[in-house]
């Protein structure tokens, strides 16, 4: 936990996708202070004409190495997501060569209710997590 979704326009090699879902891991690690072992990621490959994200009036340019990272996570504190969105910038570009401006991020909270990692039960509220 966090849950994480990445989307991406197909293309991208094995090694390339595995450096991607290895740094998305280790920027959320150091940043919501997490063990390396809490690992949940789906990657989902696009066919180019299947996303389209524009600049918001931002003035990005976009390109098909867009990465967009949803996040389905615990509440975080808003200096924790400011350190995640930094690390993931800067470790995409330098660890994958996507540019900072081919990066989305969102992140959606919830509670300890929300939460099953198996055997029915919700082990935030068990206690066994």
């Amino acid at each position: 936990m966090p849950l994480i979704n990445i989307d991406v326009v197909e293309g991208r090699t094995q090694d390339q996708l595995q450096a991607l879902l290895d740094t998305v891991h280790e920027s959320m690690v150091e940043a919501f202070e997490v063990p390396p072992t809490d690992r949940y990621q789906i990657l989902t490959q696009h066919k180019p004409h299947e996303m389209v994200a524009l600049d918001t009036g931002l003035g990005m340019t976009r390109s098909n190495d867009l990465v967009v990272l949803r996040f389905t996570s615990r509440r975080r504190a808003e200096d924790a997501k400011q350190k995640l969105y930094r690390l993931l910038a800067t470790g995409l570009d330098a660890k994958c060569g996507i540019s900072p401006q081919d990066l989305i991020v969102t992140i959606t909270e919830n509670d300890a209710a929300d939460w099953s990692f198996g055997n029915g039960t919700a082990q935030f509220l068990t206690g066994e997590l």
